[in-house]
């Protein structure tokens, strides 16, 4: 079997973080089945269109840089000209290279799948579509009538829909994101988290609260509230603040402000690879407050480590954590989080890390979601 990804996101000379999911994603089916990407980006740095091949991870990859339009009258449209161009000029050196895959999967509504179905169209190959955008939670989802239209249009002839959470197939249903098979889908987690070190027991607790600084997603500062009210009741802990991003500053200000900086409260900055892995290994339980999300991929990551997670129930956080692997609160409900902070902290020894490792295993594993997205290739193809 040959499988073609098609990806909004994907990582890339300029931003080697986009899309790693994508990726990852792509790097589990491969593991069964010969794999490519085909990837489109714009580059305002280049001139003329320029075509990159690589190979990794048993991975063959496309990547399209196309040229900015210089023309400011009518960006849009010669955006979108030169975005239909360096398609056309990838799917030749594809075909070329690689030849016709037997079933295309995309990543992300809504110009990727447009790609596809045109490609079935054209080629007779089916298509199907991972979705994994917070987006489907806002009241106002699309740009305007016609890409909602659109949109409702190629999700509708998808061979099936695939989002991380039944949470986000609901919501895309609200919106009109109409398909007879919603197939809910993992992201993975990668090798670099699998060891077999579990953290010894301290007398200073640590809490890690890894994330983008978000706050009005996060809800960092009602974190840091309730942690100045729990340090007025114990000394046993310590929060670790993981990442980076637009409130970054202000938090640590905030932290400042309420006497918890380098006392209750520290700061790492932005940890990656084996440094993050580190951090989850040596911490006690993952801490979330946020106010909205769809899955983060902090959950994944903490429950493959072995670790429990007090969150927010927000999105399809539920899906993914129940009584054997932490606790759930309602979101801004501060006097519910200090009081879940208490019993996590009192009850640590309660929770099975080997048990909590073993069933991330089977559910975020390259080989288990690979699995499953070739089983699912199999019944669109051979139904």
């Amino acid at each position: 079997m040959k499988v073609l990804f098609l990806s909004a996101w994907y990582p890339h000379r300029n931003d080697p973080m986009s899309g790693l999911f994508v990726r990852k994603h792509a790097e589990a089916v491969a593991l069964f089945a010969t794999t490519a990407v085909l990837y489109v980006v714009p580059d305002k740095n280049i001139r003329k269109k320029e075509i990159v091949s690589n190979t990794i991870n048993g991975i063959t990859e496309f990547v399209v840089y196309f040229p900015l339009p210089r023309i400011r009258i009518m960006f849009r449209f010669f955006m979108l000209l030169n975005f239909l161009k360096a398609y056309i000029s990838g799917f030749r050196v594809l075909h070329k290279l690689w030849g016709r895959p037997d079933i295309v999967q995309t990543n992300v509504f809504t110009r990727t799948a447009v790609i596809a179905y045109i490609y079935k169209c054209i080629f007779s190959i089916p298509y199907l579509v991972i979705e994994h955008w917070t987006r489907y939670f806002r009241p106002v989802t699309f740009e305007n009538s016609f890409h909602k239209i659109v949109t409702q249009f190629v999700a509708k002839r998808a061979s099936a829909i695939m989002p991380v959470t039944k949470h986000l197939k609901v919501n895309m249903e609200r919106h009109g994101l109409i398909n007879k098979y919603y197939i809910p889908i993992n992201n993975v987690v990668d090798d670099l988290f699998l060891r077999d070190k579990i953290r010894d027991n301290h007398t200073i607790k640590n809490i890690i609260n890894v994330t983008c600084f978000d706050d009005e997603q996060k809800n960092l500062t009602g974190i840091l509230r309730v942690t100045e009210r729990l340090s007025k009741i114990r000394q046993d802990f310590r929060l670790t603040m993981i990442g980076t991003g637009k409130d970054f500053e202000m938090i640590k200000v905030k932290a400042a402000e309420l006497n918890l900086l380098d006392k209750f409260v520290f700061f790492t900055g932005l940890l990656e690879g084996e440094e993050l892995v580190d951090a989850f290994y040596d911490c006690d339980f993952n801490l979330l407050f946020s106010n909205y999300e769809n899955i983060p991929v902090v959950i994944s990551e903490s429950l493959i480590c072995g670790k429990p997670i007090l969150s927010t129930n927000v999105g399809g956080i539920s899906e993914h954590i129940d009584a054997s692997s932490g606790i759930l609160v309602e979101r801004n409900d501060e006097d519910a989080l200090l009081i879940a902070l208490n019993q996590m902290l009192d009850n640590l020894d309660k929770y099975d890390s080997d048990c909590i490792k073993e069933k991330a295993l089977n559910k975020y594993s390259y080989k288990s979601v690979g699995e499953k997205l070739i089983q699912i290739y199999n019944s669109v193809l051979y139904q």
